[in-house]
C-alpha cells in the first residue's frame, strides 16, 4: 500500500505538470511567425524557399490571415461573453434552488438540521466551482483555437507536417489545460470541504457531487448554444454560397463565412471542452460517492479513497509522453498519414495506460475490501460485496480499451478512407435523397459496436465491483482525456485554418492541405463524440446506482411492471427525441434567418459576387448570436426541470424509470446522429478531394454529385454538431441532478411524490 502522502503530492503535482506542459506547447505554437517579415513556401520540386521582406505579396497574405483571425476571435469572445452573462443568471437561480431544497428537508438517519444546512451550503459551493471551472475550460479552449487557426494556415504553406504539428499542439494545449485544471479544482474542493466534514466522507462526497452538476449544467448550454450558433452559420453559408451562387466553401464573398468560422470555436471547442469536463467531473464524483459507503470509507483509507483521482492524475502523465509522438517524433508528413498518426495517439496512450492502471490498483487499494450495495431481499435491503483490488484494474481496463474500440469503429464509419463513407459518396450519383438514405442506414448500423461495448463494460464492471466498477470503467474511458481532447480540438482548428487559407487567398495547394487536415478532423471529432457518449452512458448508470441508494428505493418492488416505473420509463425514452426535435428546429429557424440575410446581401450589395465589394460579416455574426442565445433556453429548461418535476410530483420510482429510459434511448440515438453527420461531411470532402479514381468519377467540386453531397452535409450538420453531442449531456445531467436532489425527493412523502400520494390516499 502506498503511504498517505503519495496522493497528496501526486494528484496536484500531475495537474501542475500538465498545465505547465500546456503552457510550453502554447509557446511553441506562438513561435509561428505572423509578422510577415519572413515566410517559407514549397516549390513544385519539393524544396522550401524563403521569401524576403520586400516580397510584399506574401506579407499581405499573412497580414490578411492575421486580420481574419482577429475577426474570428472577436466574434467568439463577443458570443461567449454574452452567453456567460445568461449562464451567470442561471447559476445564481440554480444556487438558490440547490441551497433552498437541500437545506430545508427534514433530517433523518441521525442527521441534524445543522447537517442538512451544511450539506446545502457546500453542495451550492461545489456547484458554483464546477460551473466556473466549466466556463473557464470552454473559454480557454476557444482562446487557444482562435490563437492557432491562422498559424496553422500559415504553416500549411510549408507542407503537411508543420501545419499538422501546429494544429495538434494547439489541441493538446486545450487537452492538458482542461484535464489539469478540472482535476486540480476538484482535489482542492475535496481537501477544503474535508476541513469541515472531518471523517464523515459520505456527506462530504454527497456535497462534492454538486461539482459534477455545475460542470454538466454549463456544458449543456455551451453545447446547445454553441451548436445552434455554428450550424446556423454553416447551413446558411452552404445553402446560399455553394448551392445557389456556386462559390467555394469559405469564400470571402459569402457574408456568413466569418460567423461559420466563429461557430467552429464556440460550438466544437468551447462547448466540447465543457462537455468532456462535465463527464470527467461526474465520473469522478460517482466513483467517490459509491466508494464512500464501502469499507474504504469506514476505515478512512485516504489512499484507497483517492483511487479515482490517482487514475486521472496518472492519465495526464501518460498523455504527456504520448503527445511527443505526434508533435516531435513522428508527425504526419503527407496527407495519407494524418488519420493514422492521430489513431496512433489513441492506441499508444491506451497501451501505456494499461500497466499504469494495474500498478495503481494493486498499490493504492487493499487486497480486498467490501462494497455496500442495494439488496434485492426485502429482509436485507442493504447487501455487501467482497472486491479484490485486481478487479478494479479489470474495470478500468474495460473502459480504457472499450473507449479505444469505440474510437476505431467510429473511424471506420466516418472516415472517407473506408467503404461506408465511400458508399454514401457513390449514392450521390442519383441525388441527395439516396445519399441521405445511405447516411441514415450507416448511422443506425454504427450503433451496434458501441452498444455492445458499453453493455459489456456495465455487465462485467457491475459483476466485479457493483456500481463502483461501472464508475471506474467510465474513468478508464476518460483516463486518456488529454489525448482525446487534443485530437478532438485539432479538428475545428484545422477547419478554421482552411477557411482562413481560402479567405486570405493562399492558393489551391495550401487549401488542399488544410482540407486534408480538416477531413481527418471530422473523423477525430466523431471519435471524440464517441468517447463522450460512451463515458456518459457509464457515468449515468453509476450516478443512477448512487441515486437508487441515496433515495432508498426498494429494488424488490421496483420492477418495470410497476406502473410508476413504467410510466417514467416511457417518458424518459421520449425525452431524447423531444430534446433533439427542439435543438434541430432551433438550428433550422436560425439557419432560415441566416439564409435570408445572405441572400439579401448578395441581392443588395453591388459588386459583392464579383469580389469588388465587401459583405457585412458583423450582421451575420449578430444573427447567429441572437438566435442561438434565444433558442438554447427551452431545450436547457426541458433537461433541468424534468428531474425536479417528475421527482417532486411522481416520486423517486417514476424518476428512476425516467433516468433509465433516457439512458437506453439517448445513447444509440446520439451515436447514430453523430456518425451519420460525420459520414455525410466526409462524403462531401471525398468528392471534393478527388484523390482516388472512384472519387474523380463522381465529378469533383460543382458537379451534380457534389451538390447532392452538400445537401447531405447540410442535413447532417445539426445532427453531428448540435443534437447528437448534446444528448450525452442530457442523460448524465439528469442523473447527477437527480442524485443531488435525492434527499429532497425522498423527503416528499417518503419518495412517493405529491401526485401518487394523492391517489393512494
Amino acid at each position: 500500500m502506498l503511504p498517505d502522502i503519495v496522493p497528496i503530492f501526486l494528484i496536484p503535482g500531475s495537474c501542475i505538470v500538465g498545465i505547465l506542459f500546456a503552457v510550453w506547447l502554447w509557446q511553441r505554437v506562438a513561435q509561428v511567425n505572423m509578422g510577415g517579415s519572413l515566410s517559407v513556401i514549397r516549390g513544385a520540386n519539393g524544396r522550401e524557399y524563403l521569401l524576403e521582406e520586400d516580397q510584399r505579396g506574401e506579407e499581405e497574405v499573412i497580414a490578411k490571415a492575421a486580420e481574419i483571425q482577429d475577426a474570428i476571435s472577436e466574434g467568439a469572445v463577443s458570443f461567449l461573453t454574452t452567453e456567460y452573462k445568461y449562464m451567470g443568471v442561471f447559476m445564481a437561480i440554480m444556487s438558490v434552488v440547490i441551497f433552498s431544497l437541500l437545506s430545508t428537508i427534514t433530517p433523518e438517519d441521525g442527521r441534524t438540521k445543522a447537517d442538512e444546512l451544511q450539506n446545502g451550503i457546500f453542495s451550492t459551493i461545489a456547484f458554483l466551482l464546477g460551473a466556473l471551472t466549466s466556463i473557464l475550460s470552454g473559454y480557454l479552449g476557444m482562446k487557444i483555437a482562435t490563437f492557432a487557426n491562422a498559424r496553422t494556415a500559415v504553416e500549411a504553406r510549408k507542407g503537411i507536417a508543420p501545419a499538422f504539428m501546429c494544429a495538434f499542439r494547439s489541441g493538446a494545449v486545450m487537452g492538458f489545460l482542461l484535464s489539469g485544471l478540472g482535476l486540480l479544482v476538484l482535489f482542492a474542493c475535496i481537501a477544503s470541504f474535508k476541513q469541515f466534514y472531518g471523517d464523515d466522507w459520505v456527506s462530504l462526497f454527497e456535497a462534492v457531487t454538486g461539482y459534477g452538476l455545475g460542470g454538466s449544467a454549463i456544458a449543456l448550454f455551451g453545447r446547445v448554444g454553441g451548436g445552434i450558433y455554428t450550424k446556423a452559420a454553416d447551413v446558411g453559408a452552404d445553402l446560399v454560397g455553394k448551392l445557389e451562387k456556386d462559390i467555394p466553401e469559405d469564400d470571402p464573398r459569402n457574408p456568413a463565412v466569418i460567423a461559420d468560422n466563429v461557430g467552429d470555436n464556440v460550438g466544437d471547442i468551447a462547448g466540447m471542452g465543457a462537455d468532456l469536463f462535465g463527464s470527467f467531473a461526474e465520473a469522478t464524483c460517482a466513483a467517490l460517492i459509491v466508494s464512500a459507503v464501502s469499507s474504504l470509507g469506514t476505515t478512512h483509507d485516504l489512499v484507497a479513497m483517492s483511487f479515482p483521482l490517482l487514475i486521472s492524475a496518472s492519465g495526464i502523465l501518460v498523455c504527456i509522453a504520448t503527445t511527443f509522438i505526434a508533435t516531435d517524433f513522428k508527425p504526419a508528413r503527407v496527407m495519407t498519414e494524418i488519420e493514422t498518426t492521430l489513431k496512433v495517439q489513441l492506441m499508444v496512450s491506451t497501451i501505456l495506460m494499461t500497466p499504469v492502471a494495474y500498478l495503481i490498483a494493486t498499490s493504492a487499494l487493499p487486497e480486498q475490501f467490501e462494497l455496500t450495495m442495494p439488496g434485492s431481499d426485502p429482509a436485507k435491503p442493504i447487501d455487501t460485496k467482497l472486491v479484490k483490488n485486481w478487479y478494479m484494474f479489470v474495470t478500468v481496463a474495460l473502459g480504457l480499451w472499450g473507449g479505444l474500440l469505440i474510437g476505431l469503429q467510429t473511424e471506420y464509419f466516418t472516415s472517407n478512407k473506408f467503404l461506408p463513407v465511400q458508399e454514401c459518396a457513390d449514392a450521390c450519383r442519383t441525388g441527395a435523397a439516396t445519399n441521405i438514405i445511405f447516411g441514415l442506414a450507416l448511422g443506425y448500423k454504427s450503433c451496434m459496436i458501441p452498444t455492445v461495448v458499453i453493455a459489456l463494460s456495465i455487465f462485467v464492471g457491475n459483476s466485479l465491483a457493483g456500481m463502483y466498477g461501472v464508475a471506474t470503467a467510465a474513468l478508464g474511458m476518460l483516463s486518456t482525456l488529454a489525448t482525446g481532447l487534443a485530437i478532438d480540438a485539432y479538428g475545428p482548428i484545422s477547419d478554421n485554418a482552411g477557411g482562413i487559407a481560402e479567405m486570405a487567398g493562399m492558393g489551391e495547394d495550401v487549401r488542399d492541405r488544410t482540407d486534408a487536415l480538416d477531413a481527418a478532423g471530422n473523423t477525430t471529432a466523431a471519435i471524440g463524440k464517441g468517447f463522450a457518449i460512451g463515458s456518459a452512458a457509464l457515468v449515468s448508470l453509476a450516478l443512477f446506482g448512487a441515486f437508487i441508494t441515496r433515495s432508498k428505493i426498494d429494488l424488490e418492488h421496483s420492477s418495470i411492471l410497476d406502473p410508476k416505473v413504467f410510466a417514467g420509463l416511457l417518458y424518459g425514452a421520449m425525452l431524447p427525441y423531444w430534446f433533439s426535435a427542439m435543438t434541430m428546429k432551433s438550428v433550422g429557424k436560425a439557419a432560415l434567418a441566416m439564409v435570408e440575410e445572405v441572400r439579401r446581401q448578395f441581392n443588395t450589395i453591388p459588386g459583392l459576387l464579383e469580389g469588388s465589394a465587401l459583405p457585412d460579416y458583423k450582421k451575420c455574426v449578430e444573427i447567429s448570436t441572437a438566435s442561438s442565445l434565444a433558442e438554447m433556453i427551452q431545450p436547457g429548461a426541458l433537461v433541468m426541470l424534468s428531474p425536479i418535476v417528475v421527482g417532486a410530483l411522481f416520486g423517486t420510482h417514476a424518476l428512476a424509470g425516467m433516468l433509465a429510459g433516457a439512458l437506453v434511448s439517448g445513447v444509440p440515438l446520439a451515436v447514430s446522429m453523430s456518425n451519420t453527420g460525420g459520414a455525410w461531411d466526409n462524403a462531401k470532402k471525398y468528392i471534393e478531394a478527388g484523390n482516388t479514381q472512384h472519387a474523380r468519377e463522381l465529378g469533383g467540386k460543382g458537379s451534380e454529385c457534389h451538390k447532392a453531397a452538400v445537401v447531405g452535409d447540410t442535413v447532417g450538420d445539426p445532427l453531428k454538431d448540435t443534437s447528437g453531442p448534446s444528448l450525452n449531456i442530457l442523460v448524465k445531467l439528469m442523473a447527477v441532478e437527480s442524485l443531488v436532489f435525492a434527499p429532497f425527493f425522498y423527503n416528499i412523502n417518503g419518495g412517493q411524490g405529491l401526485v401518487f400520494q394523492f391517489f393512494s390516499s
